[in-house]
């Protein structure tokens, strides 16, 4: 009597949905709708100019966890469905804009970055909405605009032909996190060096709990893309080099933050393989990287530190964490709002500390906790974090997300990455 009660719902709601999560088929194709587009603006303004929609090959994601459910990021993008309304598809996601837009620089000009979202490619029209967090932690929309797939404006052509190698295969991309290593900095001599730090680098973050323990969930795939000359940008030494991606040290005049905003082409060579996290692997000695949630990770080959640096800026990018550390040189101001609670999963300003990592932390241990020897090894709610020395707390005294010291993750990074993990591979 049940099974025919359920069945009978079932065909009056229809086929689009189950039990409220979009069904994969009915909405989209196997490939991907590439969005190209401006992110411009100043600190208080943020304004989207699209530049070009692609279509291209093999969508990566799961065909299952559709809608984030995290919600993170300091931006988002939902896809509705045209003729029902539905919301069939979201992620969030934070760039390097979003970071600019704090600086002091933003208060005096306007600034454009190059942005790609990227999502499943839908059989019918659908709208398209980009949303910012704004400084009270609320989302409001800054773009909105229909696509339809038929449109023949749509690029679709084939990538150019990048030579790859997989280091790490573990089935279906759909089922697993694939991560694309690009080559910055290398000349067509040094792709064994490419190969050989792409190797490494990646062997460091499957050292570290819980990748470890979770190697089976990923796919790695290492693309030779050369540059003409050998290492990246150091503006403060006047130093530049004609490289593929034009990464660039002295981000926001902070001279060991290391990005790129060459956002059209890294997403142009990454196309030949499925890929859901892009780290741009930059062929240095000199210390340094970055990463962006939902972005792009970037990380320097060869100094003695890379390898700590690899799994710190991955842990930005892939898992939303927040930078720990409170004391280093940054160029942000005012950049959280100490009256809500910030995204980041390890980092609370007690405004709900129930809603982070609360639970984790022993009843016999004090909140605030002190950060002294006592509790050095405890989950508490220690004082520093986020670029703060007050009004911020993270979850231990030290942790990869805070110094090059600790080992490994805490147990609340930890407990974080495996979420988005087992979220992104249902």
């Amino acid at each position: 009597m049940m099974k025919k009660l359920l069945l009978r719902i079932i065909i009056l709601l229809g086929p689009m949905s189950v039990w409220g999560t979009p069904v994969f088929d009915n909405f989209f194709t196997g490939d991907v709708l590439r969005f190209d587009y401006l992110l411009s603006g100043n600190q208080t303004s943020a304004t989207v100019l699209q530049c070009e929609i692609k279509k291209e090959k093999i969508w990566s994601g799961s065909h299952n966890s559709l809608i984030d459910n995290l919600k993170y990021g300091t931006y988002r993008f939902q896809v509705y469905d045209n003729k029902s309304g539905e919301l069939i598809f979201s992620k969030g996601f934070s760039p390097v804009f979003q970071e600019w837009q704090s600086t002091a620089e933003a208060k005096l000009i306007n600034k454009a970055f190059y942005q790609v979202i990227r999502f499943p490619f839908p059989r019918k029209g659908v709208l398209l909405k980009i949303d910012k967090r704004n400084y009270n932690g609320q989302f409001s929309e800054i773009y909105s605009s229909t696509i339809d797939p038929d449109n023949y404006f749509i690029i679709n052509e084939n990538p150019k032909n990048i030579p790859f190698e997989k280091i790490q295969f573990s089935g279906e991309p759909t089922n697993k996190i694939d991560i694309a290593i690009l080559a910055e900095g290398y000349t067509d001599d040094e792709m064994g060096k490419f190969m050989e730090d792409a190797r490494r680098l990646t062997d460091s973050l499957f050292a570290v709990v819980p990748f470890s323990k979770m190697k089976d969930y990923f796919n790695v795939y290492a693309l030779k893309t050369p540059s003409m000359e050998s290492g990246t940008d150091i503006p403060g030494e006047h130093i530049y080099k004609n490289t593929l991606y034009n990464s660039t040290f002295y981000t926001f005049d902070i001279s060991r933050y290391l990005t790129t905003s060459d956002m059209k082409t890294i997403h142009d060579m990454a196309a030949v393989v499925p890929y859901d996290q892009l780290i741009i692997l930059v062929n240095s000695t000199r210390y340094g990287g970055g990463g962006f949630y939902n972005f792009v990770n970037v990380c320097t080959s060869d100094h003695n530190l890379s390898p700590k640096v690899f799994v710190h800026e991955f842990g930005h990018g892939f898992a939303g964490l927040g930078d720990e550390y409170y004391t280093s040189e940054v160029a942000y101001n005012d950049y959280y709002n100490l009256k809500v609670e910030p995204w980041e999963p390890n980092l609370t300003t007690m405004v709900n500390f129930a809603s982070k990592w609360k639970e984790l932390v022993d009843p016999k241990t004090p909140v605030p906790t002190p950060r002294d020897g006592k509790y050095a090894s405890k989950v508490g709610a220690f004082e520093g974090g986020g670029y703060l020395t007050k009004g911020i707390y993270s979850p231990m005294d030290n942790c990869r997300m805070k110094s090059n010291e600790a080992p490994d993750f805490c147990p609340v990074c930890q407990k974080a990455i495996r979420e988005v993990i087992l979220e992104n591979t249902k």
